[in-house]
């Protein structure tokens, strides 16, 4: 085979792969909003609005990363992904909880979000404020009644830690100190702090999402560890490029608002180091 062909065989080789790796996730996403759908039926003692609300924001169209990532460490640890489900369905409601609540107007004041108006918008406050807190015991809820209680343990504290002061919710608050919203709170304007600050705020999340896909798999901690740090860097991958994004995107490509990072003042890799070193 001459080293054209053997070339072109490569590249239809690649194209061929990477269909079947689309194929498979659309598969996989399939199942995971279906899983989604299922645990936001309503349930007696929950009110129509907050439902509804509910629904409204974990429904809207979105890329569901985090779920897959769940369910394809459980699978490459040799388990079966259908296994993962729970904590698929688990994760995401913790991440849809933190947009909810990013979106509303004392953190960022956004309109849009996947696309449509933000929760707070097409209800009311008050009730955003209440679906972002039910999704998050919804997600406790869910872990506990369909996982042996080993792992239900397991997986409540690994997601507790990563959605909690330290970590999601503190990755915030520095955000928003690092905007100079408090008076006397100087932060450090530094690549180190900033990196710091999307570990926690996004990455940790993501992290999270392949530990939990390992534990139900039945990972060891060699292998945990491994799925944590792959987690740790490709989260600060995707926030970087979510800051990229504000910059050169449009809100239709984005399903929110753009280019509002640098009017808020916001430490992002952009703001600090320009468009083609945050590329790098």
């Amino acid at each position: 085979m001459s080293s054209a062909e053997s070339a072109n065989t490569g590249h239809v080789s690649t194209s061929v792969e990477e269909t079947s790796f689309t194929n498979r996730l659309r598969e996989l996403r399939e199942a995971v909003e279906v899983r989604l759908d299922q645990d936001t039926q309503p349930s007696a003692g929950c009110p129509e609005r907050l439902n509804d609300a509910i629904r409204y924001s974990v429904l809207a169209p979105g890329k569901r990363m985090r779920p897959l990532l769940a369910l394809l460490a459980c699978e490459s640890v040799g388990a079966s992904w259908q296994e993962a489900l729970p904590v698929a369905s688990a994760v995401e409601f913790i991440h849809v909880y933190s947009l909810i609540h990013d979106d509303l107007p004392a953190m960022d004041d956004d309109k849009l979000r996947r696309g449509q108006a933000t929760c707070h918008r097409r209800f009311d406050e008050a009730t955003a404020i209440l679906a972002g807190d039910s999704l998050q015991m919804l997600a406790i809820e869910v872990l506990c009644q369909d996982l042996p209680a080993d792992r239900a343990a397991a997986c409540c504290a690994i997601l507790s830690k990563a959605a909690g002061r330290c970590r999601l919710v503190g990755g915030q608050a520095d955000d928003l100190a690092a905007e100079g919203r408090y008076e006397g709170i100087m932060t450090p304007r530094t690549v180190e702090f900033l990196k710091d600050i999307h570990r926690r705020k996004t990455g940790a999340l993501i992290e999270a999402s392949l530990q939990l896909g390992g534990v139900v798999g039945g990972a060891d901690s060699a292998q945990l560890e491994v799925l944590g740090g792959f987690g740790r860097s490709i989260g600060l991958a995707f926030q970087i490029i979510d800051d990229c994004l504000d910059v050169e995107a449009t809100p239709e490509q984005m399903g929110k608002n753009t280019r509002k990072d640098g009017d808020q003042g916001k430490l992002t890799y952009p703001g600090l180091l320009g468009l083609e070193a945050s590329h790098k």
